[in-house]
């Protein structure tokens, strides 16, 4: 008897401790982690590229002596703005001024002989019509006559040139514009060939010039973009969206336009050049600069952006979290495009409306079950700005 009261004791010790094991282990079951997540959809999303460009006068005049002599006189302050045909530089003159000289002789003595030839040939002629003298001696003074007159042509050709490298001690501005710092002082010895210095430069910067290289598949993909809009009928001109950012990240106001794509890709480095021109009504660009160049090079129609930081990554395969049926987790692999800005293109993987994991990836595993909380995380076109 008293072991047939033992052995219930047992059980009923057995069931209550059966039944306390399982109520514990039911309060204790932990509840459902908590993430945030943000809620895709599709959109036009632009692609920007950028390519590191240099900055050039509209135009960038050289200056440089076109005779040889020492510099006597600079006449700019450096740095300044110079309008055209401003004095900049004098040479000495002194020898050119004795060339001019002497070749003003050469006129008035050839006049000289071609009067003298004139007078003769004035003389002989009443002779010749009465046969006072031979036709000999009237074709002789017709040729001195004609020899002279080549004579004064020749001796004021003479003193033109003359004029003319004169005029060349004298350098003026070709345009108006911003001239630099002076490449030589005052007793320099200049214009020696074949190596004349570069006296300064002048650069006109009202407008400023912006030479860049893409790739030859950068250059079939905006060809074929834009054969691909002329066949559809789209005559809409993306020139004007060109726009720059300079050397500290601003972006500069004014937006610029391709005007001049080379005739060439470079063979050795595959590179096409393309210049842009921007207006510089402030004078804020200077010849020299370089600056990054960003253009739109795709526009994808139905893209769907996400955070980055919903993007796991490992050995160059990507992955997200995506909250799926009864809000289980379920890991799937995508294919990544361009990085705008802090959002991620996708370009494969995803559909809008799905829920991507934003925050609390270190919760949750494939299969686990989560308590989600979609967050908004505006997407803000700063690509634009």
């Amino acid at each position: 008897m008293k072991k047939i009261v033992l052995n219930a004791l047992c059980i009923l010790l057995l069931t209550l401790f059966s039944a306390c094991n399982k109520e514990e282990a039911k309060q204790e079951s932990p509840p459902p982690p908590k993430v945030t997540v943000y809620k895709t959809e599709a959109r036009e999303v632009p692609i920007y590229q950028e390519f590191v460009g240099q900055i050039y006068g509209y135009k960038d005049i050289a200056i440089s002596a076109r005779v040889e002599g020492y510099l006597e006189g600079v006449h700019f302050e450096e740095g300044s703005r110079v309008k055209k045909g401003e004095l900049l530089y004098t040479l000495e003159s002194q020898q050119f001024e004795a060339d001019v000289a002497a070749k003003m002789s050469g006129v008035a003595g050839s006049k000289t002989v071609l009067a003298e030839a004139e007078t003769y040939l004035n003389r002989i002629k009443p002779l010749a019509k009465e046969k006072a003298v031979s036709e000999s001696d009237l074709d002789s003074a017709v040729a001195r006559y004609e020899v002279a007159i080549s004579s004064v042509k020749a001796a004021e050709a003479n003193l033109r040139a003359a004029k003319i490298q004169l005029g060349y001690t004298k350098i003026y501005s070709p345009i108006s514009g911003i001239i630099g710092k002076t490449k030589a002082k005052v007793g320099d010895f200049v214009g020696r060939s074949p190596n004349p210095i570069i006296l300064n430069t002048v650069s006109r910067i009202d407008t400023v010039l912006v030479q860049f290289f893409i790739t030859e598949s950068h250059y079939l993909m905006f060809m074929r973009r834009h054969m691909s809009e002329k066949d559809v009928g789209k005559t809409e001109e993306r020139q004007a969206d060109l726009e720059l950012i300079l050397s500290d990240g601003s972006v500069y106001a004014h937006k610029g336009k391709a005007d001049f794509v080379n005739r060439e890709v470079d063979p050795t480095t595959g590179a096409l050049l393309i210049q842009a021109s921007f207006p510089n009504p402030d004078e804020l660009l200077r010849p020299g600069q370089f600056a990054r160049v960003r253009g739109e090079v795709e526009v994808v129609k139905e893209g769907i952006l996400i955070p980055q930081r919903c993007v796991m990554e490992l050995q160059g395969t990507f992955a997200v979290y995506v909250v799926g049926a009864e809000n289980k987790i379920q890991a799937r692999e995508v294919k990544v495009g361009p990085k705008i800005k802090s959002f991620w293109l996708i370009r494969e993987g995803l559909k809008a409306g799905e829920k991507v994991v934003y925050e609390g990836l270190q919760k949750v595993k494939n299969g686990t079950v989560v308590e989600a909380k979609v967050v908004d995380v505006p997407f803000k076109d700063e690509e634009k700005k």
